[in-house]
């Protein structure tokens, strides 16, 4: 592979995978440095990738592995110790028009998910796979998919009563 044909799959594929990052460690610089890890190691390792199945699907799995490790590691829990410390002192100003903003009420609650259930929340509405896929990416049954989209509704039912996102509505 080539420097531009790695330049073209980051082009494409870039925004997406810190999206799906930033859902794991909910931190933007952090989602940022696994995503570039995951492509320097894609481009270093190019010849362990067999084309077998989708690029997009590989490339996530590598994300998640990475968002994964990243919450288990140190560097993570210390960044976590440091901001429970020092979140008393940093006085935080936001707009309230922003504040109030559905979409950042929505995704704020489903940042507040246990890992599970966020996780197939995210696949299945923002990234628009369908429950076979999930599975596979996961790897667990369809099953299981389906009782985690169902317990991640039912969790986010209570904090967004006063929101009529559609998802919610079609209960």
């Amino acid at each position: 592979m080539q420097v531009k044909e790695l330049e073209e799959i980051m082009k494409l594929h870039t925004e997406r995978l810190i999206r799906l990052a930033y859902y794991y460690v909910k931190d933007l610089q952090s989602a940022e440095d696994i995503v570039q890890d995951v492509f320097i190691k894609f481009y270093d390792n190019q010849h362990n990738y067999e084309e077998r199945g989708e690029l997009k699907a590989y490339l996530s799995r590598l994300v998640i592995n990475k968002s994964k490790d990243y919450l288990r590691s140190w560097t993570y829990r210390k960044i976590q110790l440091q901001q429970k410390i020092f979140a008393k002192q940093v006085v935080i100003r936001r707009d309230m028009l922003v504040q109030q903003d559905e979409q950042s009420i929505i995704e704020k609650a489903i940042l507040a998910l246990p890992l599970k259930q966020r996780e197939v929340l995210i696949y299945f509405y923002f990234e628009e796979m369908p429950v076979v896929e999930i599975a596979q990416l996961l790897s667990i049954p369809e099953s299981t998919v389906k009782t985690r989209l169902r317990r991640g509704r039912e969790l986010l039912k209570p904090k967004l009563e006063h929101i009529e996102w559609e998802v919610l509505l079609h209960e």
